[in-house]
């Protein structure tokens, strides 16, 4: 079993602390406030109140917080790299920039840490159940080393390439699920041209050639802009980072663009 350290214990990360703790790891976790810490020694993990506590003498660290800037102040500004053993890995869940992966690989070069980019596909429910997605960029060995750590609470974990690769795959999937998304909506509001109400169309696509996973998920929800309201904070905010980074390479979306503009980000 590994000791690991984790940051970002909040609505994906406190389950994944939980799973790992009922796997047998030991886990750390960085609580800001003593509300925070309250609740990590409730899942049955220790607390701490420094970036550098949860690094030292662990073998793993994760990060799960919300966005690429808070990653990048984390292991560059505030101590995070410094603080971790020569041979331990960090592992990035935060969907961002393969460019932010490579960057803080690196730097990490210097402390002789490993970085494995592993961004997840899935929620909540899905860690509960072991049955998370990730996709992980990082070397063989590196991967190797947290395969069993990831595996308290996910399942498929998809080796996609070398670091930064599972954030492209990440991002990627994320402008295909918006794209989804605004495909569907569009076809709701051409049913609504011609006359039928969009529960009952949403219902008889997905016994159609058309369903999808997310023709089934938007039908769960209802309506196409119920379901967008639900999702659009996290699609909202990868979608910018898809744009941003093909933009840095000197590429667009293409035909993509005017779909996702129809998900409503």
């Amino acid at each position: 079993m590994s000791k690991v350290g984790f940051v970002g214990a909040g609505r994906m990360g406190a389950p994944m602390v939980r799973r790992l703790v009922d796997a047998g790891h030991t886990v750390t976790v960085l609580g800001r406030t003593q509300e925070k810490r309250t609740a990590a020694t409730e899942l049955g993990a220790s607390a701490v109140s420094e970036p550098s506590d949860v690094a030292t003498a662990a073998d793993v660290v994760i990060v799960c917080v919300f966005t690429d800037d808070q990653v990048r102040n984390l292991c560059l500004d505030d101590g995070l790299l410094e603080a971790m053993s020569p041979g331990a890995t960090l592992v990035i869940h935060t969907t961002g920039s393969p460019v932010t992966a490579r960057d803080i690989a690196a730097h990490a070069q210097e402390y002789g840490v490993e970085i494995v980019d592993a961004p997840v596909s899935g929620g909540p429910h899905d860690i509960a159940a072991g049955a998370l997605t990730v996709f992980v960029g990082g070397a063989d060995d590196a991967v190797t080393r947290v395969r069993p750590v990831l595996a308290s609470y996910a399942d498929p974990i998809v080796h996609a390439g070398p670091t930064g690769s599972g954030q492209v795959v990440k991002l990627v999937n994320n402008a295909l699920f918006a794209a989804q998304i605004g495909l569907v909506a569009e076809g709701v509001r051409l049913g609504g041209r011609l006359g039928i109400e969009e529960g009952a169309l949403l219902n008889a696509l997905n016994h159609g050639s058309a369903q999808s996973r997310v023709l089934s998920m938007i039908a769960s929800a209802g309506s196409a802009d119920r379901f967008k309201s639900a999702v659009g904070e996290f699609i909202g905010k990868d979608v910018a980072v898809v744009r941003q980074t093909v933009a840095e390479l000197g590429g667009d979306l293409g035909e993509l663009e005017s779909l996702v503009a129809g998900a409503g980000t």
